[in-house]
């Protein structure tokens, strides 16, 4: 470590290529002890978005060293609701067990922690420019001096539990392979994060929160959801909506209503409901911003409706009440649908017009307490109706019935 002209220090990492035959004249005076730990460290450059070109370092640190430069980012939101982070709580559990298998007798870990640098790092090549993609060299790292305040470079993307063991466990002589890229931001450090976990078994709620604040090409899987998650978000904290904190998410754990449930209702509309209508009557004459004003007014105007109509199911939880239980949002959204498709409005529907329709099929509702008539022979008790494919279709198509046969039947009887 040298100390640096701002009274900063420098950890000094010299990173050569795996085939060293030819840069024998590199290695100059270097420790042979050095040179056994640092022969398979290299410098790379590739592509890891799309259409751009990014440098990664790989090299060797001592473990127990790693948390000098590197820090972890929690997922967090401010008072004002912004994002910050990305990273979800330790499992302390999970820490232990690695910590007792460092502490074992021969300990290994073969897998890279990944690290995004901000770009105060500097790279220094030790080969001359032949046109590769491939180079060696030494990569300095500013780090603060013991009780400096200075920003650590540094962030763990990818291998936070590995690297909080490593830290308690304190081995001497125990290197591990880091792999680090410069980040110009937070959104680039959330962009692979999520690339790097979205094939684990990460949970996914943590992901989905994410998705919103990313603008990479992400698996198919992640790209269908961005738009709901961007939704949902909105749904759970403005404070006008009638979801404001109560989805369960990353940052609010407390939420009663599963983030799932809402993805679920919000992509069923948008595939074929109202926000789908929303959208293809309103593409041509308004700007993106506006469609997505009138899908948010759309959303919340109905649930106000909702939680007006249903007052009690709307504020306990989903043991004690069907309507924020999956199976109930689902349903219920598929009600906000057909209502659109009745009214056929390129607008809005009010919160006094949505409330009309659910006040007419209320009745037929058991959210909190006694049998739902689903037909001769299927009566249900109305905790019995469960999260499941089966059952929310049965659930959605009794309450489509009635508000066929209680609400549009009736509208165009009288029209």
């Amino acid at each position: 470590m040298e100390r640096g002209t701002s009274g900063e220090a420098s950890i000094i990492f010299t990173l050569f290529p795996t085939n060293l035959n030819n840069c024998s004249h590199l290695l100059g005076d270097l420790n042979i002890l050095i040179y056994e730990r640092i022969k398979l460290c290299k410098f790379t450059r590739f592509s890891l978005l799309p259409r751009r070109r990014q440098k990664a370092f790989t090299f060797a640190v001592e473990g127990k060293k790693l948390r000098e430069f590197a820090t972890i980012s929690r997922i967090s939101r401010q008072d004002d609701k912004k994002l910050l982070g990305y990273q979800r709580p330790e499992v302390a559990s999970h820490i232990a067990n690695i910590t007792k298998y460092l502490k074992s007798e021969n300990p290994m870990l073969p897998n890279s922690i990944v690290v995004a640098f901000d770009d105060v790092v500097d790279f220094i090549s030790l080969t001359s420019d032949n046109g590769t993609s491939v180079q060696a060299g030494i990569l300095k790292i500013p780090v603060p001096l013991d009780g400096e305040a200075l920003k650590k470079p540094a962030w763990i993307v990818d291998g936070q539990q590995r690297t909080t063991a490593l830290s308690e466990a304190r081995l001497d002589n125990f290197y591990i392979n880091v792999v680090g890229f410069i980040a110009k931001n937070h959104n680039e450090q959330r962009e692979q994060f999520m690339l790097v976990n979205s094939t684990k078994p990460l949970a996914k709620g943590l992901l989905y929160e994410l998705l919103p604040h990313t603008n990479c090409l992400l698996p198919s899987a992640f790209e269908k959801r961005r738009f709901p998650t961007y939704l949902l978000e909105k749904l759970n904290l403005e404070s006008g909506s009638p979801f404001y904190e109560k989805i369960k998410t990353a940052t609010n754990p407390d939420g009663i209503i599963q983030d799932n449930s809402i993805l679920k209702m919000l992509e069923n509309s948008l595939a074929d409901g109202a926000l789908y209508y929303i959208q293809e009557n309103n593409s041509s004459s308004k700007q993106e911003e506006e469609t997505v004003e009138i899908m948010l007014q759309t959303l919340n105007n109905f649930w106000i409706a909702a939680s007006q109509v249903f007052a009690k199911a709307w504020n306990l939880p989903p043991k004690k009440s069907r309507l924020t239980h999956g199976a109930g949002i689902i349903s219920l959204g598929f009600i906000m649908d057909a209502i659109v498709d009745r009214l056929s409005s390129k607008e809005a529907p009010s919160v006094v017009m949505f409330k009309e329709d659910l006040e007419k099929i209320s009745s037929c509702c058991r959210w909190t307490y006694g049998y739902w008539e689903f037909g001769p022979g299927a009566q249900r008790k109305w905790n019995e109706v469960q999260n499941t494919p089966t059952d929310i279709r049965i659930l959605s198509h009794y309450l489509l019935l009635q508000y066929k046969s209680l609400v549009w039947n009736e509208a165009i009887r009288y029209s």
